[in-house]
Protein backbone atom coordinates (compact mmCIF):
# COMPACT_ATOMS: atom_id res chain seq x y z
CA UNK A 1 0.00 0.00 0.00
CA UNK A 2 1.07 3.34 -0.75
CA UNK A 3 2.57 5.97 2.24
CA UNK A 4 -0.02 8.47 3.61
CA UNK A 5 -0.60 11.35 1.48
CA UNK A 6 -0.39 13.91 4.11
CA UNK A 7 -2.36 16.91 2.25
CA UNK A 8 -5.07 14.93 1.25
CA UNK A 9 -5.36 13.45 5.00
CA UNK A 10 -5.77 16.61 6.32
CA UNK A 11 -7.89 17.99 3.80
CA UNK A 12 -10.20 14.96 4.49
CA UNK A 13 -10.14 15.32 7.88
CA UNK A 14 -11.00 18.95 7.96
CA UNK A 15 -13.95 18.33 5.60
CA UNK A 16 -15.05 15.23 8.26
CA UNK A 17 -14.61 18.11 11.31
CA UNK A 18 -17.03 20.61 9.38
CA UNK A 19 -19.66 18.30 8.18
CA UNK A 20 -19.49 17.10 11.62
CA UNK A 21 -19.99 20.78 13.26
CA UNK A 22 -22.71 21.91 10.88
CA UNK A 23 -24.59 18.97 11.74
CA UNK A 24 -24.71 20.09 15.30
CA UNK A 25 -25.36 23.75 14.27
CA UNK A 26 -27.81 25.32 16.90
CA UNK A 27 -27.22 23.09 19.63
CA UNK A 28 -28.70 20.03 18.70
CA UNK A 29 -27.07 17.05 16.88
CA UNK A 30 -27.93 15.91 13.50
CA UNK A 31 -28.01 12.49 12.87
CA UNK A 32 -25.64 11.69 9.97
CA UNK A 33 -23.27 8.92 9.11
CA UNK A 34 -20.11 10.74 9.81
CA UNK A 35 -20.93 10.71 13.34
CA UNK A 36 -18.97 7.43 14.38
CA UNK A 37 -15.69 7.55 14.15
CA UNK A 38 -15.48 4.66 11.80
CA UNK A 39 -17.08 6.51 8.98
CA UNK A 40 -13.74 9.29 9.04
CA UNK A 41 -11.59 8.62 6.12
CA UNK A 42 -8.26 9.60 8.43
CA UNK A 43 -9.04 6.94 10.64
CA UNK A 44 -9.49 4.61 7.33
CA UNK A 45 -5.89 5.78 5.83
CA UNK A 46 -4.64 4.85 9.14
CA UNK A 47 -5.68 1.51 9.30
CA UNK A 48 -4.94 1.05 5.70
CA UNK A 49 -1.57 2.47 5.74
CA UNK A 50 1.64 0.34 4.96
CA UNK A 51 4.78 2.15 5.20
CA UNK A 52 7.21 1.32 2.74
CA UNK A 53 10.80 1.21 3.95
CA UNK A 54 12.97 4.08 4.85
CA UNK A 55 9.58 5.68 5.49
CA UNK A 56 8.27 6.06 9.47
CA UNK A 57 5.54 4.88 10.67
CA UNK A 58 2.46 6.96 12.12
CA UNK A 59 3.43 7.58 15.42
CA UNK A 60 1.48 6.45 18.49
CA UNK A 61 1.06 10.23 19.88
CA UNK A 62 -0.90 10.97 16.27
CA UNK A 63 -3.14 7.84 17.03
CA UNK A 64 -3.66 9.64 20.36
CA UNK A 65 -4.74 12.86 18.83
CA UNK A 66 -7.08 11.16 16.32
CA UNK A 67 -8.78 9.15 19.09
CA UNK A 68 -9.49 12.17 21.53
CA UNK A 69 -10.55 14.07 18.50
CA UNK A 70 -12.98 11.69 17.85
CA UNK A 71 -13.98 10.57 21.62
CA UNK A 72 -15.18 14.49 22.21
CA UNK A 73 -17.29 14.04 19.13
CA UNK A 74 -19.02 11.23 20.85
CA UNK A 75 -19.08 12.96 23.72
CA UNK A 76 -20.80 16.20 21.91
CA UNK A 77 -23.14 13.93 20.62
CA UNK A 78 -24.37 11.86 23.65
CA UNK A 79 -24.45 14.87 25.22
CA UNK A 80 -26.76 16.65 22.65
CA UNK A 81 -28.82 13.38 22.60
CA UNK A 82 -29.42 13.81 26.09
CA UNK A 83 -30.31 17.32 26.37
CA UNK A 84 -27.39 18.68 27.41
CA UNK A 85 -26.73 21.05 24.07
CA UNK A 86 -25.09 23.85 26.30
CA UNK A 87 -22.80 21.21 27.97
CA UNK A 88 -22.14 19.76 24.49
CA UNK A 89 -21.38 23.69 23.06
CA UNK A 90 -18.58 23.82 25.90
CA UNK A 91 -16.85 20.60 24.26
CA UNK A 92 -16.35 22.57 20.98
CA UNK A 93 -13.53 24.49 21.62
CA UNK A 94 -11.76 21.77 22.67
CA UNK A 95 -12.07 20.17 19.85
CA UNK A 96 -11.02 22.88 17.59
CA UNK A 97 -7.86 22.44 19.48
CA UNK A 98 -7.37 19.10 18.87
CA UNK A 99 -8.20 19.32 15.17
CA UNK A 100 -5.02 21.56 15.26
CA UNK A 101 -2.78 19.71 16.95
CA UNK A 102 -3.61 16.63 15.10
CA UNK A 103 -2.97 18.99 11.72
CA UNK A 104 0.59 19.69 13.48
CA UNK A 105 0.67 16.35 14.21
CA UNK A 106 0.59 15.49 10.62
CA UNK A 107 2.78 18.34 9.40
CA UNK A 108 5.80 17.33 11.31
CA UNK A 109 4.94 13.44 10.14
CA UNK A 110 5.48 15.04 6.68
CA UNK A 111 8.60 16.94 7.57
CA UNK A 112 9.77 13.33 8.23
CA UNK A 113 9.23 11.62 5.10
CA UNK A 114 11.29 11.18 2.14
CA UNK A 115 11.46 13.78 -0.88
Amino acid sequence: MKRIDIDEAIRLHNKWRRQFLNAFAGGSYADMPLSEHRSCTLGATFAACRCTAGTPEIPASLHALHDRFHDLANEVVELSQNGLGDSADLLLPELNEVEHQLVAALDELREQLPA
